[in-house]
């Protein structure tokens, strides 16, 4: 099983919840702690959460063991990882691939991929944490959390705006400004259950796009999320008369140089509390879109855009 000690710091007592949460422990996770098994222990003494840390103890956590889920198959394809230690994964997901199982996808998935690691490993769970996900069209980096509690560190995260994902896109037209914010609303397109819009029932979403180059006929774009709505870079480049090439959804699939939404994640970072340090990964950029890229003359962006 994995597990966690920290030594308290300071010169007061607190409350060994206290400790638990300055490191990250959320309510959330510590219920699960105390209904799934999972141990509290102070100075290697199994405790509550209310008693009493002294400076200089040592409070411990051991995680609840996690089932594993049998509706997640395993598949020992090849699997091509960016960043791995104990408790992340981020991973290069191929265009045409879908994240997580459903029913018509249900066997070899990136989810599927990652079990199949995490079981050539023998990790102490094999159950999947995705965090960031993308559409089966789009390729990139991904992150997987191994345990529960990375996972529920990794939501705060992301609900903090702390986990940066950068996209290279490449959209119709010359987009102008060549900086810009788009703020609109995205919700469910009324006669689709897979296409959105922008509605103003929608959800809050926010995009910042930044012009790279432009040829006559194409933008080549560097994207930041401030939100991780679905479909959120592709229906807001429809929004402002720019969808992007290949975008059978959006645009028109009839780009030759593509046949998908011309869209990768380039470089994903976030914050690795357990070695106090911040990681970035960059997934080179696919075939399919350095051709493009080439054939609308874009000059290539390099993946370490800011």
């Amino acid at each position: 099983m994995t597990s966690f000690a920290w030594r308290v710091e300071g010169s007061s007592p607190m409350h060994v919840r206290t400790v638990l949460m300055d490191h990250g422990v959320t309510r959330t996770f510590l219920k699960q702690v105390k209904f799934h098994g999972g141990v509290v222990t102070l100075d290697g003494v199994e405790v509550r959460v209310i008693a009493m840390a002294q400076p200089g103890q040592v409070v411990g956590l051991q995680l609840p063991p996690e089932p594993a889920n049998e509706h997640v198959s395993t598949s020992f394809a090849p699997l091509e990882i960016l960043y791995e230690d104990p408790h992340f994964l981020v991973v290069n997901k191929p265009a045409g691939m879908a994240s997580v199982p459903s029913h018509l996808y249900a066997d070899d998935t990136l989810a599927n991929r990652v079990k199949g690691h995490l079981t050539t490993i023998a990790a102490p769970s094999t159950v999947t944490h995705i965090v960031t996900r993308l559409d089966r069209e789009t390729s990139g980096a991904v992150l997987f959390a191994k345990h529960h509690f990375a996972h529920s560190i990794l939501d705060k995260q992301l609900k903090l705006g702390q986990l940066d994902k950068r996209y290279v896109a490449v959209a119709a037209g010359r987009v102008t400004p060549r900086l810009q914010t788009v703020e609109a609303p995205i919700g469910r397109a009324p006669d689709s259950f897979i296409k959105r819009m922008v509605r103003p029932d929608g959800r809050q979403a926010q995009t910042t796009l930044r012009v790279v180059t432009q040829s006559k006929t194409a933008s080549l774009l560097a994207v930041k999320l401030h939100t991780g709505r679905t479909h959120q870079i592709r229906v807001h480049c429809e929004a402002i008369g720019h969808p992007l090439l290949g975008d059978w959804l959006y645009g028109t699939q009839t780009n030759p140089w593509i046949h998908r939404q011309a869209l990768h994640c380039a470089r994903l970072s976030f914050y690795q509390p357990f070695q106090q340090r911040w990681v970035t990964c960059y997934a080179p950029l696919p075939a399919d879109m350095a051709t493009v890229i080439a054939h609308e003359g874009l000059s290539s962006p390099g993946m370490k855009q800011s």
